[in-house]
């Protein structure tokens, strides 16, 4: 009854293309915006930016980056936490090297040593593919952490082997340090998740991203019709450990303000990230921020369930969610591999054609 598209009509080819083709799909994109910018940081609180909003932002960018490597290449990596790590200690070390350099330059250089490392390690997809693939991540997500560990000058020779977000600002206002107000911190992840998810979105419906998806659906038959094994392959690592590094600073430098290598990006953050787009939905942008907010709103509602209503121990709760997000994994890796976005795009498809049958 509300989602129709008669009397939308389109007269160019950008009209018919463009992200949002129906109108109640851009009136919704908007208002969702302008809650976002307009209303939330009006009442948002520490709590509220701390335990949701903040890390769901912060995953999101890094869920996304895994989704263009990964739901759009076909090239699986198990190595985002190591990669989040050289986001977060190239932050730092720009940050104490060049104290007058903004904070915003500092997270996007983040990301660019990143990418450079992620081609790196992306040298191995060009002869090998699958299980062998992710066993090659997983290494260089172990060694990694290890580098970041053992080589004193990356943590400045700190004796306990942290690093520590100094107070840089924005505008004037605190979004690193002790100093940051939640509605600033929110912000800035905010413009950053705005940015680069209308950099994905375009970079997978251009002619890069036809070419990644050519060669997660056949790399030999991609490789016949004139697409580059090795710069598609290579420019999905580049842009998606550019976008892990960019969540990597995030989460150090404006999210947590201080980390150490092991505890912040040890393998359970990549397995994190690969289980949000699983659930949300591999191949979608959309997907990759619907598994992020499913991955950090399930052990809050979990928690406040099972702990505070039910009255559970602590530990039991967090085996409830272990086994939840496994069963989840398996139904939809069985039933429905591109996740709840794919559950989304079939439930508009339904409201289109409401009240009639499909």
């Amino acid at each position: 009854m509300f989602y129709r598209e008669v009397g939308d009509y389109k007269t160019t080819y950008a009209d018919d293309s463009q992200t949002f083709p129906i109108r109640f799909d851009r009136l919704r994109y908007f208002f969702v915006l302008f809650v976002a910018i307009a209303i939330v940081p009006l009442w948002i609180d520490d709590y509220w930016s701390n335990a949701v909003l903040v890390p769901f932002l912060v995953w999101s960018v890094a869920a996304i980056g895994l989704n263009i490597l990964t739901g759009y290449c076909g090239q699986i990596s198990l190595g985002t936490g190591g990669f989040m790590a050289v986001g977060a200690f190239a932050c730092y070390k720009l940050m104490t090297q060049f104290p007058e350099l903004n904070i915003v330059f500092c997270i996007l250089a983040s990301g660019i040593v990143t990418s450079a490392v992620g081609i790196v390690f992306g040298l191995p997809s060009l002869r090998i593919k699958g299980f062998y693939l992710a066993v090659a991540t997983l290494a260089a997500q172990f060694f990694l952490v290890w580098l970041f560990n053992k080589v004193p000058w990356f943590y400045n020779y700190s004796f306990s082997g942290q690093i520590t977000a100094p107070e840089r600002t924005v505008f004037g206002l605190p979004v690193t340090g002790p100093n940051v107000e939640p509605w600033a911190q929110y912000l800035i992840c905010l413009a950053f998740v705005f940015v680069l998810a209308w950099g994905a979105r375009n970079l997978t419906r251009g002619a890069l991203g036809r070419k990644w998806m050519a060669i997660r659906d056949m790399d030999i038959a991609a490789e016949i019709i004139g697409v580059d094994p090795l710069r598609a392959k290579l420019s999905a690592f580049a842009i998606s450990s550019f976008y892990v590094g960019v969540a990597g600073a995030l989460y150090f430098a404006v999210y947590l303000g201080a980390v150490e290598a092991t505890e912040a990006f040890g393998i359970n953050q990549s397995f994190l990230v690969l289980f949000m787009i699983i659930i949300g939905g591999l191949g979608s942008i959309f997907g990759a921020l619907i598994g992020a907010a499913f991955m950090v709103l399930m052990p809050i509602v979990l928690k406040n369930i099972l702990t505070g209503g039910l009255n559970w121990e602590p530990s039991l709760a967090t085996h409830v969610e272990f086994m939840l997000v496994g069963c989840l994994i398996m139904v939809f890796l069985i039933a429905e591999p591109h996740g709840i976005s794919q559950l989304w795009n079939i439930a508009k498809q339904k409201l289109r054609l409401w009240p009639f049958p499909h």
